[in-house]
């Protein structure tokens, strides 16, 4: 458990990051959701969502922070059970929302358990690999990964919810990459999706995958359908020009002509609202908590902390890259939400958990 001592060795800079751009998620949350009357105006439940979330959030890192994290990855095999069964309950029971199956209600709140999939899976993987001798560089340890990775990944595209689902590939490619994964290996894999790609075209994505894909490549075929969203997010982001319009001064997102403001496409908002000083400085921060946290997993004193903080690392990056360039029209609209500033309980409060993991290796780098 926590000793006093470790105190002093929290980074307390990257926390201040984390924090810092946490706060910047709710006042943006706060700016989408504004509700705009004729007698002035009001702030929406999402954005007290939001704010509990983040309360929350600060309590299961301060959790993750405390728990020697070699005594989670131990339990790591029942972490992902339990994931397994919240993840089955919700194909069965779970609450159905804007065409998804993919919550527990729990009085006020709503669960995704998806969301921690990242986590549960950093903390299997990494356990798995650094007790294994051999790293990943034998295929039959591979494989086994990559069944383990599979299993939650399926249940959570079942749900539907394939953005989420993909964000299980980069926390196991991460930590396979550290782990000692062969070059050759990797150029298979690829080239084994490239080759599987058809068969995924015609047979595993569904009607509306498909055609966001063709939206992508051509949202000007379907712009008040299909590509509206594309397109909107892109003049929402070039009308923010250098200082951009202000806060709750953007048009695009205070009379909702992007759809789900507050989720998908915040940094889209916050282009318009802070222009490109303010896109330069919340990436900057991202990019600083990305560094900070690389350094985490180079000063962790064994494998499995390196190996963990690597993970969690992979996905968040995975998750800023895929939802900016989707903000700017770079890549398909898909579900993936910018971690720390989007709208969404579940999501902040596992993010917060990561981030305490990260701190948690690099505070106990001294310790026996």
């Amino acid at each position: 458990m926590f000793e006093r001592r470790l105190y002093f060795h929290i980074d307390w800079l990257l926390l201040a990051a984390i924090l810092v751009l946490a706060g910047i998620g709710v006042g943006m949350v706060y700016s989408t959701t504004y509700v705009v009357s004729p007698t002035g105006g009001r702030s929406a439940p999402q954005v007290w969502t939001q704010m509990y979330a983040l309360g929350i959030g600060l309590v299961a890192l301060l959790v993750c922070l405390t728990i020697d994290y070699r005594m989670l990855g131990e339990n790591s095999l029942f972490i992902y059970g339990a994931l397994l069964v919240l993840l089955v309950f919700v194909l069965l029971k779970g609450q159905t929302q804007m065409g998804g199956q993919r919550w527990i209600p729990i009085g006020p709140f709503h669960l995704q358990p998806s969301e921690f999939g990242r986590l549960t899976m950093a903390l299997l993987l990494a356990m798995y690999f650094a007790e294994n001798r051999r790293g990943a560089k034998n295929t039959s340890d591979l494989v086994l990964g990559g069944i383990l990775t599979l299993v939650p990944l399926l249940l959570i595209a079942k749900q539907p919810d394939l953005g989420t689902a993909i964000t299980l590939l980069p926390v196991s490619l991460g930590i396979a990459f550290l782990a000692g994964l062969r070059m050759r290996l990797l150029a298979i894999l690829i080239l084994a999706a490239v080759l599987a790609s058809p068969f995924a075209w015609k047979f595993a994505l569904q009607d509306y995958q498909r055609g966001r894909i063709e939206t992508f490549l051509n949202p000007e075929q379907d712009p008040r359908g299909a590509g509206y969203q594309t397109i909107q997010a892109r003049v929402t982001v070039g009308s923010g020009g250098l200082t951009g319009k202000g806060f709750l001064r953007g048009t695009q997102g205070q009379y909702k002509f992007l759809p789900v403001a507050h989720n998908d496409f915040i940094f889209s908002v916050l282009a318009e609202e802070h222009g490109f000083i303010g896109v330069l400085t919340a990436l900057g921060l991202y990019l600083f908590v990305i560094i900070r946290s690389l350094e985490a997993a180079r000063l962790a004193k064994d494998r499995l902390g390196a190996y963990l903080v690597g993970g969690i690392i992979a996905g968040f990056s995975f998750q800023v890259i895929y939802n900016v360039a989707m903000s700017v029209g770079l890549a398909p609209v898909k579900g993936i939400t910018l971690p720390l500033m989007s709208y969404g309980g579940s999501s902040l409060i596992a993010t917060m958990a990561t981030f305490g993991l990260i701190l948690n290796v690099r505070m106990r780098r001294f310790t026996n």
